[in-house]
C-alpha cells in the first residue's frame, strides 16, 4: 500500500551486523507517516472491535471493547510499559485492535506469533511490522522502533532487563508517546500487568462419547490486571468465531476486585 513503510524480511538482515541492522531500521522508521496523518487519510473498516466511549481519547490506544471495562482508562496509556503474560490470545486482541484503529505496531521477537488469527481478530497487516529474530539485543531495536510506532510488542526470550536500562527505554516511550508491551521475561517497573489465562472451552463434544472431539468454537479467559494506580481486578471473556470473525464477547460475570499482594512477575508466554 502506498505511504505505508516496508520492513525487510528476515533473510535480508542475517547478513547484517548489529549495528547494520540498527541503521537500517532507522532509515525504515523515518519512512513511517506521522500517527495523525496515517489515520486521517484512511477510512474506518469494519472489526470486531467496536468502538467504546473513551476508544478515541488523547493519549490512549485501543484495546478490545470487551477488555476495555477492566483497565483504568479503557485502554493502553501511551508512554506507558505494559507486561503481558498467558495466553497468547491476548496479545493478539492488542495488536487486532491498535492496527483496526489506524495505529502502528510492531512485534519484535515473536517469530510463532498467530497472524492469521489477528487477521481473524481485525488486524490490518499494512501497519503491522514483524522481527521474528533481532538478534542479541532486542531491546535495543524496540528502543528505535518507539521513534514511529504506537506500540511496540518485545518478546524478551527469558531474558531480564536492567532497571536502569528499563528507565531508559522508558523514558524514550513516554517522550516518544509510544505504548511498550513487554512478554516472556523480567521488565521492571511495569506500569500495568494483564495475564490471562484459558478457563474453559466450547464446542469439544456435547456427551459422553463426544468428548474431546469436534471443532473449537469458543474459549473462555480469565483475565487479571494489576497496576501501581489501581486496585487489582479481574474479569472473564469468551473468544469465539462468528461468521468468519472472532469476537471478543464480555462474559456475564462483572469485573471484580482483588485484594492487592505482590505482583508476580511473567515468565513465559503460554502459547494457543
Amino acid at each position: 500500500m502506498a505511504g505505508e513503510p516496508e520492513f525487510p524480511e528476515l533473510s535480508e538482515l542475517s547478513g547484517l551486523s548489529r549495528q547494520e541492522r540498527l541503521d537500517y531500521l532507522r532509515q525504515r522508521m523515518a519512512a513511517v507517516p506521522a500517527r495523525g496523518e496515517s489515520v486521517s487519510v484512511r477510512l474506518p473498516v469494519e472489526n470486531s472491535f467496536p468502538a467504546t466511549p473513551d476508544s478515541h481519547v488523547v493519549g490512549v490506544l485501543p484495546v478490545p471493547a470487551a477488555l476495555a471495562a477492566l483497565l483504568p482508562r479503557r485502554g493502553l496509556a501511551r508512554g506507558s510499559v505494559v507486561s503481558v503474560s498467558g495466553a497468547t490470545s491476548l496479545l493478539l486482541g492488542l495488536v487486532a485492535s491498535v492496527t483496526a484503529g489506524g495505529g502502528h505496531v510492531a512485534v519484535i521477537g515473536h517469530p510463532r506469533l498467530g497472524i492469521l488469527a489477528a487477521v481473524e481478530m481485525g488486524a490490518r497487516l499494512e501497519r503491522l511490522a514483524l522481527i521474528p529474530d533481532p538478534g542479541a539485543d532486542p531491546v535495543e531495536i524496540a528502543a528505535v522502533l518507539l521513534d514511529g510506532m504506537d506500540l511496540v510488542v518485545l518478546g524478551l526470550g527469558g531474558m531480564s532487563v536492567a532497571p536502569s536500562r528499563a528507565r531508559a527505554v522508558v523514558a524514550r516511550a513516554r517522550s516518544k508517546g509510544s505504548t511498550l508491551v513487554v512478554t516472556d521475561g523480567y521488565w521492571d517497573g511495569a506500569e500495568m500487568r494483564l495475564d490471562a489465562r484459558v478457563c474453559g472451552y466450547a464446542g469439544l463434544g456435547n456427551g459422553s462419547q463426544d468428548r474431546g472431539c469436534g471443532r473449537l468454537r469458543s474459549l473462555s479467559l480469565t483475565v487479571c490486571a494489576r497496576g501501581r494506580s489501581f486496585q487489582p481486578r479481574t474479569t472473564r471473556l469468551d473468544v469465539g468465531s462468528e461468521q468468519g470473525r472472532v469476537e471478543w464477547v464480555g462474559a456475564p460475570e462483572p469485573v471484580v476486585a482483588l485484594e492487592a499482594g505482590p505482583i508476580a512477575e511473567p515468565t513465559a508466554v503460554v502459547g494457543l
